[in-house]
């Protein structure tokens, strides 16, 4: 063993055995320099990797930041929404509610209209302005606005049924 250990030693004097910690008599100058060269290199790369993981992490912080103010908006959103939605739907019903009222409301004019002889209730429909005009004629059943119609002025007849002709 004593002479194993002894050929190495004698080896990696000459030489031609490389062991750690030891000087390489056969490198030549320019590989000593690529070595030194590369000791320099490794700084800077090391260096450049530092910065780059910086600059990565500030991007991540940042992009952290800007998720959590789009998670922000997001719910801001929601809400938004489902507040709007709330106000349609009681829009919705405001608006089926006055729609029955109207009903309601025209049924019971004409009501009164029919309980009226037809050349009282053709003078007094005769006062309405056109819209409203059409609108009861529009209400009323067959039999009723048959009654009605010779008493109601000719041109707001006629125009009644121009509307009605044309799906208005």
């Amino acid at each position: 063993m004593r002479r194993t250990l002894l050929s190495l030693l004698v080896l990696a004097a000459a030489g031609y055995l490389f062991l750690p910690g030891a000087p390489d008599r056969l490198a030549g100058a320019s590989e000593g320099e690529a070595r030194g060269e590369k000791a320099r290199q490794m700084p800077n790369e090391a260096a450049s990797l530092d910065a780059r993981r910086q600059q990565l992490a500030e991007k991540e912080v940042a992009l952290k930041a800007k998720e959590e103010a789009l998670g922000k908006l997001s719910a801001t959103l929601d809400a938004r929404v489902n507040e709007l939605n709330a106000a349609k739907k009681g829009l919705e019903g405001a608006i089926v509610a006055k729609k029955k009222a109207d009903s309601d409301r025209y049924k019971k004019m004409l009501k009164i209209y029919k309980g009226l002889k037809p050349d009282q209730a053709g003078a007094l429909l005769n006062k309405l302005d056109d819209k409203m005009l059409i609108e009861l004629l529009n209400q009323m059943d067959q039999k009723t606005a048959v009654k009605l119609i010779p008493y109601i002025s000719q041109p707001r007849v006629l125009e009644w049924t121009r509307l009605n002709l044309q799906g208005n």
